[in-house]
């Protein structure tokens, strides 16, 4: 009967693609291609008798298992590609966009430009607001294209000026992909989101022609605007573009302040602190050191050389002084159950002097300070030092022991 039939088409279709999702966890790209193959053969058979519309389930198995697929060739996922685009008016512009990035990743860039083209030529009926962000998608990535053919022009025009002449016609190439670029990449960044390349590059076309204001208005918008969502990305470009134009310090800590709000593991945590540091004013001092703590918080900072010298030269100039020590106190207070063995352990010790005594030293003298003259991490690689006849191992081990009461202080 024709419901008996229907139930049973439902069935294999089910038991099909559960084979499909089985074969793509596997990776077993042939086996998957086979399968799907076999699910667009049953529907076209059955498509006369009910309407089923599973064109997105077919482009994205079918370009998922193209794009592994070792025997497929561009060929062969340019024309199914061509035909997915005529499968579904509403998913047109999806199927183009995915389609430019596979010819990006090719190394295929003229074929995505002009795939770009003409999917912005496209119109179908009235343009839903959906339609219209992904329009706007086609052009961005269009105006990236641009902004890649204006800085092969720039770099050609850069090497002819080294050697003494010019090219008017690449100067006026250049300028025209500036203007298609710049048009596009003004338009997508408007849009609440995350524009981080876009900006990049449109801040580049800016800087280079000197409009500094437009490409400070642009990355303070993409930093501070609340309906765009919070981005470290945003705050790092428009510190570097602060720092490019030789802004104060004061504007420099004030863009990296939000950042370390959002990712205090962030690399430029280096910076930040060293400008605090710098700074005259104590509360700022006191954030230094906030700040240098937090980040060693993280496992990718633990063999960082750099921000354990920074710790240590603040933790070390509060203990000369013996003025602060409070701040020491209060930063150590919610470490001290776990940095020992985060960070202090012998087994570390041990490794830290085999692969970089330089960070062995500056954690030493770190760890004399927090944990006393009795930590293994401060005794083991001070042994090792003195045992050397490193100078500056010797006298760190006499620092940490003159100075061993701070321990008992600060514990």
């Amino acid at each position: 009967s024709s419901n008996e039939h229907k139930l049973n088409f439902k069935k294999s279709k089910e038991a099909c693609l559960s084979y499909i999702q089985d074969a793509l966890l596997q990776k077993q790209w042939k086996r998957a291609a086979e399968f799907l193959t076999c699910y667009v053969e049953s529907l076209e058979k059955d498509y006369s008798r009910e309407h089923i519309g599973p064109s997105e389930m077919i482009w994205r198995i079918g370009s998922e298992i193209l794009w592994h697929h070792s025997q497929n060739s561009m060929k062969e996922f340019n024309c199914f590609m061509e035909q997915m685009k005529t499968l579904g008016v509403k998913r047109y512009l999806k199927v183009c966009l995915e389609h430019v990035f596979h010819l990006l990743c090719n190394g295929q860039i003229d074929e995505a430009y002009q795939n770009l083209s003409l999917a912005e030529s496209w119109r179908f009926g009235e343009q839903t607001a959906i339609q219209d962000k992904e329009m706007k998608l086609i052009q961005a990535y269009r105006g990236l294209l641009d902004y890649c053919s204006w800085s092969k022009q720039k770099n050609i025009l850069l090497e002819q000026s080294e050697d003494g002449f010019s090219d008017l016609a690449v100067e006026r190439e250049m300028h025209g992909y500036f203007r298609k670029a710049a048009v596009n990449l003004k338009e997508i960044i408007k849009i609440p989101g995350v524009w981080d390349i876009f900006v990049k590059c449109y801040v580049d076309l800016l800087e280079f022609y000197g409009d500094h204001n437009e490409a400070r208005q642009v990355l303070n918008e993409y930093a501070y605007n609340s309906k765009f969502p919070a981005n470290p990305n945003a705050h790092v470009y428009l510190y570097q573009f602060l720092k490019r134009q030789g802004e104060s310090k004061k504007s420099l800590i004030s863009a990296l302040k939000i950042l370390h709000d959002i990712v205090p593991s962030h690399e430029l945590m280096i910076d930040f602190n060293t400008m605090l540091q710098q700074s005259k004013k104590r509360k700022k001092r006191r954030l230094g050191l906030e700040v240098i703590f937090a980040a060693l918080d993280y496992a990718g900072w633990k063999e960082n050389a750099k921000a354990w010298s920074c710790l240590a030269r603040q933790v070390k100039q509060v203990v000369i002084s013996e003025k602060h020590l409070d701040w020491i106190k209060q930063e150590w207070n919610s470490r001290k159950d776990w940095w020992p063995a985060f960070h202090f352990s012998r087994y570390l010790a041990k490794r830290n002097w085999q692969e970089n005594k330089n960070l062995s030293y500056e954690k030493a003298l770190v760890a004399g300070i927090l944990l006393g003259k009795g930590c293994k991490y401060f005794k083991y690689v001070s042994h090792q030092g003195c045992k050397a006849q490193l100078k500056r191992f010797q006298m760190l081990k006499k620092f940490v022991n003159r100075h061993n009461p701070v321990y008992l202080r600060i514990s």
